[in-house]
């Protein structure tokens, strides 16, 4: 058996479909940026998630055997996550506006997996598959405070899921926190290609603080 981030950390993962309040410690990731309509089947975002993975599996080969995680000799790559939002916005996502999207796709990353790892594995991936990786980044983030639910069903209907999260927090004495560092956040446990729309599941996250 492989150890599975998603099981192993179910609270960050595999929350319940109604909204609840947890502190994200910071976490390292594989990332990459861009813009546009991530419905787009040629758009930027279309384009570079194989870069991500492509990078994420080199990691992983290399290290299978040689590193343990509680006890496991090999992991499960953990699920595509995205942090997104809209330049001169500040606040929720406008859904009908995706064209003007700025995301960042990221990978968690083992704790073991150093910068100069990283280095090596975009070297490595390069050489290999002889594609240029150069945008894959090693990315630090310290996410905090949040309240997060799992959303159940088409990206088009997360707003539903957003505004129940909202009134949670504020019924709890926290205000929603995002700004130009602390951004709208969706964890992918579906891969669209292969589930239907009203069954994919992703986690969303909102950045939250206590209401003064």
């Amino acid at each position: 058996m492989a150890f599975d981030y998603k099981k192993e950390y179910k609270e960050f993962y595999l929350p319940k479909n109604k909204p609840g309040i947890i502190e994200i410690p910071k976490m390292n990731y594989l990332s990459i940026r861009g813009m546009g309509n991530p419905n787009e089947e040629s758009g930027d975002y279309q384009n570079t998630i194989g870069l991500l993975y492509g990078v994420a599996y080199t990691i992983k080969m290399s290290y299978k055997g040689s590193y343990k995680i509680d006890g496991f000799f090999e992991y499960v790559v953990p699920p595509l996550e995205g942090f997104w939002w809209q330049e001169g916005k500040t606040g929720t996502i406008d859904y009908q506006n995706k064209e003007a999207m700025h995301f960042i796709s990221v990978i968690r990353l083992p704790d073991f997996v150093t910068e100069p790892d990283f280095t090596w594995a975009i070297e490595e991936a390069t050489k290999k598959k002889k594609q240029d990786f150069s945008r894959v980044e090693f990315f630090t983030y310290d996410e905090g405070l949040c309240v997060q639910c799992m959303h159940i069903g088409s990206y088009d209907e997360e707003p539903g899921t957003v505004d129940a999260m909202h009134r949670y927090a504020t019924e709890n004495g926290y205000e929603l926190d995002i700004t130009d560092t602390r951004l709208h956040h969706e964890i992918y446990l579906s891969d669209p290609r292969k589930c239907d729309a009203g069954k994919l599941k992703t986690v969303i996250r909102h950045p939250i603080k206590k209401t003064n």
